[in-house]
């Protein structure tokens, strides 16, 4: 435990923290797919949501049509004020092509989607679904910094589970490309990317204001993206960072698709185009060896701190990780962020019936597929 404060304020939980804040005036963003169906970690979420009394529950949802129903239903058993987006229905993407924003389709897309219509309230939090530890109080605590005049609040937590360091992404590539960075720029943007101590935790809080003002990443590099955007929108002074406390949720593996390997790419990209915007000249031909420099560090660092806590840890495995990381740092390509809500043609109501429609539709069109298969029994 400690109480030192970071460049960004830094609020701690000393034991049960649980702060009164403006629920009823802020809407709470949940985005999901289809693999989350009815899963324990979502039941859990949505259970202590309904403790929470928020003024909406927005679920932006990634899902086939014939998944849309059940989904559905499933969420109607919660009591709370809910509003399902599906994301993907012809209407939505209609909506998305007349305005000249079709594209890769991905988290950050359905957010984008979901904080429009949240913006519709005062205050919006964003968190994900598949978090086993979750409590009210969460919402809670990443919107009392809002009540206090701050913009933009991020969650933090530590990643320790199974006696094992995980937020393996955060530790061994973000943490150390960021050191690497500082160390050749001096710059506020570095300061403030490297002050949060988890920049890639999916949960926080900001203003309507702030939400639709904000450009988006369409699928990995939310979470570095949405930092990047806080530092333009808000800057030091206009940001916070809360103390969730423990957190635990679903691991991924390095390699393969949707893995941590892949996940390095869209998080290096996005952290590039924040410091790019904030006017920083990176050096990317010279900045693999020095961020595999400063990985080497951060290593030796994490690998001390395990054995004063007695929890397995394989160095050699970890400095593996970031020779693979490494390979994602590279120019970050074509801008192909979503804009701010309040530069589009796009209105918010109108993605919301387009997006209830759609489902309704799926719905309707399910219900006469049962009708058939029943039809057609002996």
């Amino acid at each position: 435990m400690d109480y030192t404060q970071e460049r960004v304020a830094t609020l701690h939980d000393y034991g049960d923290a649980d702060p009164d804040a403006p629920t009823g005036r802020a809407a709470v963003v949940v985005p999901m797919t289809d693999r989350e169906y009815a899963g324990l970690a979502p039941e859990r979420v949505f259970s202590e949501l309904e403790r929470v009394d928020p003024a909406e529950v927005v679920v932006p949802l990634r899902a086939p049509a014939e998944r849309v129903p059940e989904f559905r239903d499933w969420l109607a058993e919660f009591d709370v004020p809910l509003t399902v987006l599906w994301c993907d229905g012809p209407r939505v993407e209609g909506l998305l092509d007349d305005a000249g924003l079709a594209g890769e389709r991905g988290k950050g897309r359905d957010v984008w989607l979901a904080l429009g219509v949240a913006a519709r309230h005062d205050y919006v939090v964003v968190h994900d679904a598949d978090t086993t530890t979750y409590e009210a109080r969460d919402v809670r605590k990443l919107l009392f910094p809002l009540a206090e005049g701050f913009d933009f609040a991020k969650g933090y937590y530590a990643r320790v589970e199974n006696d094992r360091l995980y937020g393996r992404l955060f530790r061994l590539f973000y943490e150390p490309l960021v050191d690497a960075l500082a160390d050749a720029h001096d710059h506020e943007v570095l300061d403030f990317l490297g002050a949060f101590r988890y920049a890639l935790a999916g949960e926080c809080a900001m203003t309507a204001d702030m939400a639709r003002g904000l450009r988006v990443q369409r699928r990995w590099g939310l979470e570095v993206g949405t930092l990047g955007e806080a530092f333009r929108l808000a800057g030091t002074d206009g940001a916070a960072q809360v103390d969730l406390g423990r957190y635990e949720h679903d691991h991924r593996a390095v390699s393969g698709p949707t893995g941590l390997s892949e996940m390095s790419e869209g998080v290096g990209a996005a952290l590039f185009r924040a410091v790019e915007d904030a006017g920083v000249a990176v050096d990317y031909d010279a900045l693999a060896d020095r961020y595999l420099d400063a990985a080497d560090r951060f290593v030796r660092a994490y690998g001390a701190d395990a054995a004063f806590n007695d929890l397995d840890y394989d160095g050699e495995q970890e400095r593996a990780q970031t020779r693979t990381y490494a390979d994602a740092i590279a120019e970050p390509g074509a801008d192909t962020r979503l804009p701010a809500w309040t530069d589009t043609s796009l209105d918010a109501g109108d993605v919301a019936a387009a997006a209830a429609a759609d489902a309704e539709e799926a719905a309707a069109t399910a219900g006469d597929s049962s009708d058939s298969a029943t039809d057609g029994e002996p």
